[in-house]
């Protein structure tokens, strides 16, 4: 098993995967995923282009196969079965140029098993609803690709499902459309539905999921609650004397390091108040001191390595181009 995805949660999982794998011309892709998404959870798979994430979602829907291992959806093996309860926005938008955007809406719908009259009832209601009534008549090559992106969505939805699926949602979307999908998946979950994305961005998985699973070169070093992966790291001590040397220095922790009248470094295994009695014995003059938990950042560079990391930072500058 790769990760500790072995049940971080009591609920029932919406998705468990055992050991897939995927193998394109002898190239592996995906190399022996574990994954437990809980019913009703915000997760997030995390990981830079080429890591895995789009063939992982790909297995886990049922759009390819794995070569090996075994995966259940909503408590069937065989996703197909219960296509019709799971809604999946693909990396890859695309809508005919020529529907109008409520019948767009309709006709993602129908493709999973929702009447087109109550598609079309729904899609207006939904496009009233998220502040795009004005658009309802337009056809999509008449939108912006914000707003056709907003349509996909709104068809990725209207059938109600169980289980919603995002393959790198935020790509192309400006910050007040970011804000948006967030306040709509954090909307999703107080309703009971569970939420997978998939992203390259950090920030966004911090701010909205329950779990995550970091993917890098087709494995999965870690899956479970936000909080456990930020735990792998100790806290993050930022301090500032007014003294510059003294006995005290011998005090610091061996990772200390010193910027200006700052010292960072690594909360010890014995906590703070000794070395807080060495600096104020030592008259080190603190001025001040923050202890600040590892962001989800930090844990990723511990757990996926530099390399993961800066492969990240790239993709997130490029979509900034």
């Amino acid at each position: 098993m790769h990760g500790n995805a072995g049940g971080t949660s009591a609920k029932p999982l919406a998705i468990e995967a055992r050991g897939i794998v995927k193998r394109f011309d002898g190239f592996t892709a995906v190399d022996g995923i574990d994954l437990a998404v809980p019913e009703g959870a915000i997760y997030g798979i995390l990981g830079p282009n080429g890591a895995g994430k789009t063939t992982t979602l790909r297995m886990l829907l049922g759009i390819i196969d794995p070569d090996e291992g075994v995966r259940r959806v909503l408590g069937h093996d065989r996703p197909h079965e219960v296509a019709h309860t799971i809604g999946y926005l693909p990396e890859e938008r695309g809508l005919y140029p020529a529907m109008k955007a409520y019948e767009a809406i309709a006709f993602l719908g129908a493709l999973r098993g929702l009447p087109l009259k109550e598609g079309r009832e729904r899609g207006k209601a939904l496009l009233e609803e998220h502040g795009l009534g004005y658009a309802i008549d337009r056809q999509i090559r008449q939108l912006s690709k914000g707003m056709a992106q907003q349509v996909q969505l709104l068809g990725t939805l209207v059938h109600e499902p169980r289980l919603v699926v995002f393959d790198e949602p935020f790509s192309g979307l400006d910050a007040l459309n970011q804000g948006k999908l967030e306040r709509m998946i954090r909307g999703l979950a107080e309703k009971g539905t569970t939420v997978i994305f998939s992203t390259h961005v950090i920030a966004h998985a911090e701010r909205l999921c329950d779990e995550v699973a970091i993917i890098a070169g087709g494995r999965v070093p870690f899956a479970g609650p936000v909080d456990v992966a930020r735990d792998r790291i100790r806290p993050q001590v930022r301090l500032e004397t007014r003294a510059q040397d003294g006995q005290w220095r011998q005090a610091l922790p061996a990772d200390a390091r010193h910027e200006g009248n700052f010292w960072y470094f690594s909360l010890p295994e014995s906590g703070i108040e000794p070395l807080l009695r060495a600096l104020i014995e030592g008259e080190a003059g603190i001025l001040s001191l923050s202890i600040e938990r590892a962001g989800l950042h930090d844990a990723f560079v511990a757990i996926a390595g530099e390399a993961a990391a800066r492969a990240l930072a790239e993709e997130k500058d490029e979509v900034r181009r």
